[in-house]
């Protein structure tokens, strides 16, 4: 409830208020839309295996269920990427930050990352349904996911998993974190450079400090998930870091946004203040 709370209230300001029409808090718009959708796809499933006796689950309900975190985890981390780049446009070439930033473009970059995690949540889940699944059929987790339901096969998987590891780690992780990591050097190169006044120099990090918190917690949970061989994994970690990826980051995110940022918390305030003028 407080990540869904959090979040529509971060969408309905920025919907409304014309001071946040700006590229960036486009891209903070996607990434609360997806918050929520992680949190609905799998706290109300899990929510109700906990309370009922059947915990039960359809192999084509938990492969759905596959696919919707791996579609909405993988168009979260490239997005994260593109979020960090419009801040280096921001920061290091403001004069060109209109061309580079442009309506259009925004739309184009938001629609690629969908698109690619579609792609990759895709691929997986075809595979999944494809696979012959003998013996055991209990999943130690509060929710399906990949690496947990392919251990439940019978079929040789060694093959598919190197390359889904190759192509998950390169495409979802290592490729956009070193965008971020890039990104954040010139933004901190360029600070260094600038003969700027502190204020301003403060103001350029303040913009960058919430994206790099809602970075540390998300990719370090997911580089210690998915950069590490499947046998190494112990069922309890797995579900530390598999929280913290999706549920602990999606209820934390609109107050890291909102409390560090000065224009979210005056556009909060105008919206509060419109709202107690009603009759």
């Amino acid at each position: 409830m407080v990540a869904l709370l959090g979040n529509s209230l971060l969408l309905v300001v920025i919907q409304v208020d014309s001071s946040l029409q700006t590229p960036m808090y486009f891209f903070l718009s996607q990434l609360s839309f997806m918050d929520m959708c992680q949190v609905l796809v799998i706290v109300p499933r899990a929510a109700m295996d906990f309370a009922t006796e059947s915990k039960t689950i359809s192999l084509v309900g938990c492969v759905a269920q596959v696919f919707l975190i791996l579609n909405i985890g993988g168009a979260e981390c490239l997005l994260l990427a593109v979020m960090s780049y419009d801040r280096y446009v921001a920061i290091c070439r403001p004069l060109q930050y209109p061309a580079l930033m442009r309506r259009k473009l925004c739309l184009v970059m938001s629609a690629s990352v969908w698109i690619s995690s579609f792609h990759y949540a895709l691929m997986k889940a075809i595979y999944l349904l494809t696979l012959s699944y003998c013996g055991s059929n209990v999943i130690n987790h509060f929710f399906c996911e990949f690496h947990v339901l392919i251990k439940l096969s019978c079929s040789d998987t060694s093959l598919f998993e190197t390359v889904s590891l190759l192509i998950g780690s390169h495409l979802l992780l290592l490729f956009p974190f070193s965008i971020i990591v890039a990104s954040y050097v010139s933004i901190l190169l360029q600070i260094l450079r600038a003969k700027r006044s502190a204020e301003r120099s403060h103001k350029a990090l303040g913009t960058c400090s919430s994206h790099l918190c809602v970075v540390a917690i998300f990719y370090g949970s997911a580089i210690l998930r998915h950069l590490r061989p499947a046998s190494s994994y112990s069922a309890e970690m797995n579900q530390i870091f598999a929280a913290l990826c999706t549920i602990v980051t999606s209820t934390v995110n609109p107050f890291i946004y909102s409390l560090r940022n000065r224009d979210v918390l005056a556009a909060l305030g105008k919206l509060f203040r419109k709202l107690k003028a009603l009759p």
